[in-house]
């Protein structure tokens, strides 16, 4: 796959530049720049909170400082390494992503279509350079019909603010999530992250459990 094996050249050019490079490495790949200008015309990166790149499995930035910088000019985002804005970060900073975790690349959950099938749809709906929606305007999508279908959710407020956790139907042995926490107390949750997880119990009993933010948020 052509534009896949250009997508990792770039990101790897970009890990090893500073900012103001790796911004214009960017325009290597068309369909992302021209997808981020949308979505930022659109006013889409509004509907997400915070995030870290400091994975809580990993333990270290999963994205590059270059390409963190990077993005968040050309959506014309503030930030303040590590923490920017979640939807930017957990679409399209994942797709850039070198790092390996215990459940595989962050952008499996964008390209192998094991999570589209999932939400029962096609495969490769969220493959970025196909179609005509941005990743984000599909994620976005997808992640607001887990939380208000979810066969489970959480309701629970952690240092005063709210937290949402949903669990889809079970498939293949996997279970879509997606997770939206308040930016402040008082305020209604924002949208995180959302990928495939474990349907088993034993995943239900860590949601039940937590106290503390989680899932890179901030």
């Amino acid at each position: 796959m052509a534009e896949l094996d250009d997508l990792i050249a770039v990101a790897h050019e970009v890990s090893q530049t500073e900012a103001d490079a790796a911004t214009t490495a960017l325009y290597a790949l068309p369909w992302l720049t021209q997808s981020i200008e949308d979505d930022r015309t659109a006013g889409r990166f509004t509907r997400w909170g915070r995030s870290t790149v400091i994975d809580e499995n990993v333990g270290s930035a999963v994205l590059s400082r270059a390409a963190f910088e990077a993005l968040h000019t050309l959506a014309g985002l503030p930030s303040a390494w590590p923490v920017g804005n979640a939807g930017l970060l957990h679409s399209y900073g994942y797709l850039l992503s070198l790092t390996p975790t215990p459940y595989g690349m962050k952008r499996d959950r964008w390209l192998d279509g094991q999570f589209a099938r999932t939400l029962t749809l096609a495969a490769d709906h969220f493959i970025p350079w196909a179609g005509d929606e941005t990743l984000l305007a599909r994620a976005d999508a997808a992640a607001s019909g887990i939380l208000s279908t979810a066969e489970w959710a959480w309701l629970s407020a952690i240092d005063g603010r709210m937290t949402q956790v949903a669990l889809g139907e079970e498939r293949e042995g996997v279970r879509p999530l997606a997770y939206a926490v308040a930016p402040q107390s008082g305020m209604q949750p924002l949208l995180v992250t959302l990928f495939p997880i474990a349907g088993d119990d034993r995943t239900r009993r860590l949601i039940e459990g937590q106290t503390r933010l989680r899932w890179n948020a901030v």
